[in-house]
């Protein structure tokens, strides 16, 4: 397929084809055989400021060079300037590479140079091909430019990659290679969105270490997968977490998610329906939303992004609107993923900032939302709906938006339970029914907090961790919900017929 498209994208009347890959090989080797099945397109040339023009590829008879072999004896051709110069008198009917050659196009004449090329294309017929892993484009020439995006290998192709590096490995050490076919599925699923050369460096990586995939390479390999494609502090990243087993109650959104799971770790199930987008939960502060986005990736087994949206701002015009953008492509090429947005009206909301900063970013929040193609769910938590603005709450940006209300009794009960056991304690000589009951209108997180206050206590009272201890910080404490009676219904009136329970 990206053969037949960059045949299709070189004959297209730009004069400049731009792409930005870390596969410069790939590229090298897709344009030698574009160039060799379509004769049409010219000849291939490639500079290097290393080795400079080659002039050894193909037929040079686009060259009209007196006297110069495979490399000038007239000019030094590592010069860009000098090799521009030869290319705009004397290049015709070719495609000429130029790797990284974004360094050279803030020289003034270097820009005017490649600009004069360009004017030429319909007269000499050479196309001048940028490739690097970042290329910002100039105003000068931005007109003449079009963009050619290398599409990543496909499940099919990584299995096929998979398969052949066992072998290989195989044949040289005389040995079976070991593994089970569930720990190979989710290293193939997770080496989506990655270059053929990066993903065949991680499955070797992943052999030649103890001769098995296992699932601890599964681990491995996304760690190094973040750590070569994070952008900076904008996304944190964590692998292998808890599931639902540790989130009290929330029982629809787990059948939800349990509906949507094949469908978003393995595209090809979809059968033409949309993949799953992601999931908004709005609720009182410490019900459990933030874990809930924890356990989503935990229960599909795939990596838990965090979008910091305090590290995208910038003061400078601009820069917070590009901050975003790479570290939602970040996010793509971590696929499959969940991408948390923590307190998303902090860092989106309504109201008018001085620069207009804050409405450019949820412009640009909201595209990437609508035109997002790949398998990155979004967990979206608030706690303010005042602060949201209304374009994000829209049906179609998210797939469902849910209401995460204060623990019920058997909600309680389970989240007791989840906890005391988590600290080691027997569940079963507490009586939990009795401790529900009287948590009426705690959350999670407060429940949590009295278990760890009545555990001091006891330590105190040297006492083993009981019941009454736990009754009494229970007595102690006035819940949140008691506090902000007024914010709390407030909330559960606006949820009321926009929103899903979660239970």
């Amino acid at each position: 397929m990206d053969l037949h498209d960059l045949k299709l994208k070189l004959k297209d009347p730009f004069p400049i084809v731009v792409i930005e890959t870390h596969d410069e090989r790939r590229v090298v080797e897709l344009l030698r055989r574009a160039t060799f099945e379509d004769r049409s397109l010219g000849t291939l040339r490639i500079w290097s400021v290393a080795e400079g023009l080659d002039l050894g590829l193909g037929d040079s008879s686009s060259w009209q060079l007196e006297g110069i072999e495979t490399r000038s004896a007239e000019a030094d051709l590592t010069d860009p300037l000098e090799m521009l110069k030869k290319v705009k008198e004397q290049l015709k009917n070719a495609v000429l590479l130029l790797p990284d050659f974004h360094h050279y196009l803030t020289n003034p004449a270097v820009l005017r140079l490649v600009k004069e090329i360009a004017q030429q294309y319909f007269v000499n017929h050479t196309v001048l091909v940028f490739v690097s892993h970042a290329f910002e484009v100039p105003a000068e020439i931005e007109r003449m430019c079009t963009h050619f995006e290398l599409s990543m290998p496909s499940v099919e192709e990584i299995t096929a990659l998979v398969r052949k590096e066992a072998r290989a490995w195989s044949e040289a050490s005389k040995e079976k290679l070991k593994g089970d076919t569930q720990a190979v599925d989710l290293l193939i699923r997770n080496l989506v969105g990655l270059t053929e050369a990066d993903a065949r460096r991680f499955i070797r990586s992943a052999i030649h270490d103890d001769g098995a995939i296992t699932h601890s390479d599964i681990k491995a390999v996304m760690d190094a997968k973040y750590r070569m494609l994070s952008s900076g502090g904008a996304i944190s990243y964590s692998f292998d977490l808890a599931d639902f087993a540790q989130v009290g109650g929330f029982a629809k959104l787990k059948a939800w998610l349990e509906l949507r799971k094949p469908f978003f770790l393995d595209a090809g199930k979809s059968n033409g329906f949309d993949l799953p987008k992601g999931v908004m939960l709005i609720g009182v502060q410490g019900c459990g939303k933030s874990l809930a986005a924890k356990a989503v990736a935990g229960v599909w087994g795939v990596p838990l992004l965090k979008l910091d949206f305090g590290a995208l701002f910038n003061k400078y015009i601009g820069e917070t609107e590009k901050n975003l953008r790479e570290a939602l492509k970040s996010a793509e090429m971590l696929e499959p993923c969940v991408l948390w947005m923590d307190e998303i009206e902090k860092g989106i909301n309504s109201g008018q900032d001085e620069s207009g900063t804050s409405s450019r970013v949820l412009g640009a929040l909201l595209t990437w939302m609508a035109e997002n193609r790949r398998r990155v769910f979004v967990v979206a938590t608030a706690n303010d709906i005042e602060k949201l603005p209304p374009e994000l709450l829209r049906k179609g940006r998210l797939d469902e938006i849910y209401y995460v209300d204060l623990p019920d009794r058997n909600a309680r009960q389970q989240i007791f339970a989840v906890h005391l056991e988590k600290r080691g304690q027997p569940v079963a000589e507490f009586a939990l029914e009795k401790l529900a009951e009287r948590a009426v209108d705690f959350s999670g997180a407060e429940i949590e907090q009295a278990i760890v206050s009545a555990g001091y206590w006891a330590h105190a009272q040297g006492e083993p961790l009981n019941t009454e201890h736990i009754l009494r910080e229970i007595d102690n404490t006035q819940p949140l919900a008691v506090v902000r009676a007024e914010s709390v219904a407030s909330l559960r009136h606006w949820a009321k017929g926009r929103t899903v329970s979660v239970d």
